[in-house]
């Protein structure tokens, strides 16, 4: 699946790398929501994808952390 995969990623990342990458997915979801809010987005469906890669990133973080 492609969900494992980005999993697979994440967990092969460092955790610098992964906190770079959640400030990234943290911007696009405030793009995302800011077009939103202006009737600018055609594929609303990516802001619920980008919810659930912060909520991984986060994840992976967390177990990393321990």
């Amino acid at each position: 699946m492609k969900i494992n995969k980005y999993v697979e990623e994440l967990n092969a990342k460092s955790s610098a790398e992964l906190n770079e990458e959640l400030v990234a997915a943290k911007k696009e979801l405030f793009n995302l929501r800011f077009q939103n809010a202006t009737n600018q987005l055609d594929n609303t469906s990516r802001i619920k994808e980008v919810r659930k890669n912060i909520a991984r990133i986060q994840t992976v973080l967390a177990a990393k952390a321990n």
